[in-house]
């Protein structure tokens, strides 16, 4: 989708999407599942690399976080599967502008879920202490996150504004009627 008008009628296609209703399904624990969500947002089965988008898709839409953990769950199922960060990218962007509302940012995930920056999906900034480079994330559904991709991030960075903060200057954005810090500067 390289055009605005593309995401934002993508976009609005998915506010109908319904997902399934994972967080009323309470079946008993099966057990682990070798199932393997990367760091980089691909899924991996048994080591090797989903090779269909359609069932990670499918698979993402009964994912469910209790905890620290990770599971997929089904009316009478329930297995454990491993997610090295979190189990979304989110891929792309886009601003949506509408009338008589604050100006807001949309998000895509590798997996097609679409989220708006807003209170309710807000956004985090961790500082990777290793290479002390930023980890953005924004929270998708049921305590899940997406990290933001890099290249994603950096035109979100582009969009911001500065702001003195405690007495440190710092990179905002506005989303939504609400203001994210993105780092200080």
């Amino acid at each position: 989708m390289d055009d605005v008008n593309g995401f934002l009628a993508f976009a609005g296609k998915l506010k109908e999407r319904k997902l399934p209703p994972v967080e009323s399904w309470h079946p008993s624990f099966c057990g682990d599942i070798d199932i393997r969500i990367a760091r980089d947002g691909r899924w991996y089965h048994e080591g090797r690399i989903f090779q269909r988008d359609a069932l990670t898709k499918l698979l993402s839409s009964i994912l469910r976080k209790e905890g620290d953990e990770y599971f997929l769950v089904s009316p009478v199922e329930k297995m454990r599967i491993q997610v090295e960060d979190v189990p979304f990218l989110a891929i792309e962007m886009q601003q949506e502008k509408a009338p008589d509302q604050f100006a807001a940012f949309l998000f895509r995930t590798a997996t097609d879920d679409i989220v708006r920056l807003d209170a309710e999906h807000p956004l985090r900034v961790q500082v990777d202490p290793v290479s002390n480079e930023p980890r953005p994330y924004i929270l998708v559904r049921g305590g899940m996150e997406a990290r933001i991709h890099r290249p994603v991030f950096y035109e979100l960075v582009e969009l911001a504004r500065e702001e003195k903060r405690n007495g440190q200057l710092h990179l905002v954005i506005d989303s939504a009627g609400e203001t994210f810090d993105l780092g200080a500067l």
